[in-house]
């Protein structure tokens, strides 16, 4: 039997969040997440600092993890522990207008890829890495909609690592690919990654405030669902050069640094033709299955539900006329409000993912902002293998947001569990720290990035996912520990 919790009026804000009061009341017919079989250990293998949020491997590269931090910096994690220098220092550029004294600012450094052919010597992207982060506003390509005032904007840039240190991005190697002027400060999407296509996808928010309504957002219907926009979207685009790719097919971009692949769905007059799939509302953290290529997407909901999407080629999401499963009401009276739970209506709109037991989303009784991570494809975790593991934010705005939690859902069976945590106190992430990201590295092995405090604080962890032992297997340590200390006290 489902069990029904009333939302009240609540302060949503912050990394993946709507920055709105909106008064509702509706009872939303989701049962809570329980706490599945799986337990973890979460091992600390960086403390001390600021609001780590995401972090990856060269592709090919087991021994080093580069992780980003909200504030401007991109860490390297080699063979487990931080460098002391970082490869790049980006927060001259993150900081204006970036607040790194708010722990609910959205801005900053937020994403990482590297280009599939970094380590070859014969590729047009060795040596090369591309970013996504807030800058200040300066000509962007794709212009905020409605003339509305453009108070930053959100960047791809290109970079190469130096050809004489590998743990050094050159500063100096910096290249615009494409930008985009932003009015509100919040839904900026975050998550740039490569595809088995090669090409670089991008997910953008709506363009922020709530109810996808506001200066720049355009009418009828919002960014989400129009497709002149980018705001609201995945993109897709190759980040090279073009005159590295002469022999390519794929046509040359406006400003005429990228390519735009000629298999992208909307290419009509009007349309933004980046365009892979569109109806997001704030697509914070995405990621593609290394075993079969699935693009799976955590999209942040307003006040209600939280949703997990597996994205394909000209999908319709459904934000704003769907949070979910659940209509949505964006417009006076009872605007900010879900409805009806309608799976599979109106048509053409693609719903969370969904299996005989149940459907990936979950209301803001187990989190207010959900925050995706990766497939497991490690070893460490075996029966982990091909879940999806991901968070969320917090389960409150106290203010400030405190207790974030940790889940995997069952992509075939539509199940979603909360991990074991025995090693806890209470089963719960300790002093109120909220989840940011998630790091997976070469090996498939997955890392929580979590934090108690803004950007410019020490109160950024990041944690291994590790196994928990078997009861036999710590019977068994405890009788070999048993056995050696006997040992030593008899010679």
């Amino acid at each position: 039997m489902n069990h029904y919790r009333m939302s009240v009026t609540k302060l949503i804000c912050g990394c993946a969040a709507t920055l709105s009061v909106v008064s509702f009341a509706w009872a939303v017919p989701l049962a809570p997440i329980p706490r599945g079989d799986i337990a973890i250990r979460l091992l600390p293998v960086a403390t001390g600092l600021g609001a780590p949020d995401y972090g990856i491997n060269p592709p090919g590269d087991t021994e080093r993890m580069f992780v980003i931090e909200q504030n401007g910096l991109l860490l390297v994690m080699e063979n487990g522990a931080v460098l002391p220098t970082p490869a790049l220092d980006m927060r001259s550029l993150v900081s204006p207008p970036f607040n790194p004294a708010n722990a609910n600012d959205e801005r900053g450094f937020l994403g990482l890829a590297f280009h599939p052919g970094y380590f070859d010597d014969a590729s047009p992207g060795y040596r090369t890495l591309y970013t996504f982060s807030t800058e200040p506003v300066n000509s962007p390509t794709y212009a905020a909609p409605n003339g509305a005032v453009q108070n930053f904007q959100t960047a791809v840039n290109e970079w190469k690592v130096s050809a004489t240190d590998p743990n050094v991005v050159d500063p100096a190697s910096r290249r615009s690919i494409i930008t985009f002027g932003k009015n509100a400060n919040n839904h900026n999407g975050g998550t740039i990654a490569f595809g088995p296509d090669g090409y670089l996808y991008l997910a953008l928010g709506d363009g922020g405030n709530a109810n996808d309504v506001g200066a720049s957002h355009i009418e009828p219907g919002g960014n989400a669902q129009n497709l002149s926009t980018p705001l609201g979207k995945m993109l897709r685009f190759d980040p090279l050069s073009p005159a590295l790719t002469p022999v390519s097919l794929d046509p040359v971009s406006t400003n005429g640094q990228y390519r735009i692949p000629t298999t992208n769905p909307f290419q009509g007059p009007g349309q933004v033709p980046e365009t892979f799939a569109y109806g997001f509302r704030n697509p914070y953290r995405f990621a593609f299955d290394t075993v079969g290529g699935d693009l799976i997407l955590a999209d942040v909901g307003q006040n209600t539900i939280e949703e997990i999407d597996r994205v394909v080629l000209g999908g319709n999401y459904g934000w704003a006329i769907k949070e979910g499963t659940f209509l949505f009401n964006r417009t006076n009276p009872g605007a900010g409000t879900v409805g009806a739970n309608s799976p599979g209506a109106p048509m053409g709109l693609i719903d969370p993912i969904s299996g005989p037991m149940g459907t990936l989303q979950y209301d803001h009784g187990d989190g207010i902002s959900i925050t995706g991570g990766f497939v497991y494809r490690g070893s460490g975790i075996p029966e982990l293998y091909g879940k999806y593991v991901f968070g969320d934010l917090a389960i409150r705005n106290a203010p400030p947001r405190v207790d974030g939690r940790l889940f995997y859902a069952d992509l075939t069976t539509g199940e979603l569990k909360e991990f074991k945590l025995p090693y806890l106190v209470d089963q719960k992430l300790p002093n109120g720290l909220t989840v940011h990201g998630f790091g997976q590295d070469g090996s498939g092995e997955l890392y929580a990035m979590v934090t108690n405090t803004p950007a410019n604080g020490t109160g950024g962890i990041i944690y291994k996912l590790i196994a928990v032992p078997e009861p036999t297997s710590l019977v068994l340590l405890a009788g070999l520990c048993l056995t050696v200390i006997t040992r030593r006290q008899t010679r």
